[in-house]
């Protein structure tokens, strides 16, 4: 089939490319729907990706936003146009997308999603074999360039298509990788978001003894009760008061497309995504002694000293779930987490369950037979600041500006992602983001007081314009 000129239908090819490159990031493709990712494009990115990963068969699976679809017929037109042959997942979350290309051994696989974005954003998170993530410089930027030349080599067929129900099968295997008879009837509260939480969690709680007191589990990609971003205070606010009105173990909050998990303790208080890493590393360890934890350079100092302190061996990592990935697979690490809340396991393919981390967390509180306050109690000795953001002109210059003044202050100061400076009694992380024009800024300290003089000092650092040259 020859190659067809879009730019009649495709606004975003009669940009000169630039907009197409912008939607993709570091490690995935995300945009506005309609005004930069559009149908015709998915089409395209389902054509390119076929030219260039070559795979027979291809697995789709989507969220339930609004858009996603028209997204997903247009790229599974694209993906059958190019020669493969695709099944069909239909609504399921990103984590049972893994699950699909790794137990049945599809060759690629494709979730359209933009997780956390708001309503207006879609987008594509791209897997080859065994879940391994595509990022810019494994593919996904190869896929790009095929995207941006809009031609294609003319196939010898078009492939099939066919549906398959995998949620009976993911919830089956999620529950093999923990022990459900050790966990209690607790009383847990979970907010969906009006995401694919509300769809994978029903199979999954069906084989356990708790109580689920279930928020928001309406899939609606118009978002209406608040945005499905667990990581900003206000989204959880809900969540929070549901758990002390109605008494609850903990609470937890998913995200739009389900592979991210954060938990609220039984007093109401929002436990972060490192602290849970600590949590379920303590879980991993005690069945894997010795093993490689990996984490990202945003968890607490509480996660390696965790970790080194149960006989395992901390791995520091990138902030993405692609780096994460490949750190874990280069040292057959047995769990990663972030602060974000994406959690990696080596028995899910080294893919992120945001689902299998709250059980192996439900085991571990069960086991304990405390609350989870008490649980998190010893791993937890520091404050931190949560993530702020701020926008500024020019990301790299302020990020150096930052460097030079806690640098002649004394910080040691690495480059592994972003800027991260550390003195004895505090550190912090200053990075760019690689999905919207923002700084970053992430602060741990040893008490409240230091926090607040480290946090304050480079809040204003940052807000600061550089001084031109």
């Amino acid at each position: 089939m020859a190659a067809t000129d879009a730019s009649a239908t495709d606004p975003s090819a009669r940009d000169g490319g630039a907009g197409v490159s912008a939607l993709f990031k570091a490690y995935d493709v995300r945009g506005v729907v309609p005004d930069e990712l559009t149908p015709e494009l998915a089409y395209r990115i389902g054509r390119a990706l076929v030219a260039h990963l070559g795979p027979p068969v291809v697995a789709v699976g989507r969220d339930m936003r609004l858009s996603s679809p028209a997204l997903a017929g247009a790229l599974i037109d694209g993906l059958r146009d190019q020669g493969a042959d695709v099944v069909d997942l239909g609504l399921v979350s990103t984590d049972a997308l893994y699950f699909a290309v790794g137990q049945y051994g599809y060759p690629a696989g494709v979730m359209v999603t933009a997780s956390h974005n708001p309503a207006e954003y879609n987008g594509f998170k791209i897997c080859r074999e065994a879940a391994q993530p595509l990022a810019l410089d494994t593919g996904l930027g190869a896929i790009r360039d095929r995207v941006l030349a809009n031609a294609f080599p003319a196939p010898e067929r078009r492939g099939a298509v066919q549906e398959r129900d995998v949620l009976a099968a993911y919830a089956e295997h999620l529950l093999r990788l923990v022990d459900p008879a050790k966990i209690r009837p607790l009383k847990i509260a979970i907010d969906a978001g009006n995401g694919m939480a509300g769809r994978t969690v029903p199979p999954v709680f069906a084989h356990l003894p708790c109580t689920v007191v279930p928020l928001y589990f309406e899939l609606d990609g118009s978002f209406p009760n608040h945005p499905a971003n667990p990581i900003e205070p206000e989204n959880v606010k809900d969540l929070q008061r549901t758990v002390l009105q109605e008494q609850c173990d903990l609470g937890v909050a998913f995200d739009g497309d389900a592979d991210r998990m954060f938990v609220i303790d039984e007093r109401g208080q929002f436990v972060g995504g490192d602290l849970v890493t600590a949590m379920v590393a303590v879980k991993m360890l005690a069945r894997s002694p010795g093993a490689a934890v990996v984490y990202n350079l945003i968890c607490s100092r509480a996660v390696p000293e965790t970790i080194q302190r149960l006989g395992g061996r901390p791995i520091r990592s990138r902030v993405g779930h692609s780096y994460i990935k490949a750190t874990m697979r280069a040292e057959d690490a047995i769990f990663g987490g972030e602060h974000s809340g994406h959690f990696y396991f080596r028995d899910h393919w080294y893919a992120d369950s945001g689902m299998l981390a709250l059980l192996t967390v439900l085991e571990l509180v069960s086991e304990a037979n405390q609350p989870l306050s008490a649980v998190l109690r010893p791993l937890d000795p520091r404050v931190r600041s949560g993530e702020l953001n701020t926008e500024v002109a020019d990301p790299q210059a302020t990020m150096a500006q930052v460097e030079a003044h806690v640098r002649a202050q004394g910080a040691e100061i690495d480059h592994l992602d972003g800027v991260t400076l550390s003195f004895p009694t505090w550190w912090a992380n200053l990075r760019p983001s690689n999905t919207q024009p923002l700084l970053r800024l992430n602060v741990e300290a040893n008490d409240p007081e230091t926090l607040h003089q480290a946090t304050t000092e480079l809040l204003a650092l940052i807000q600061r314009q550089p001084s031109p040259d």
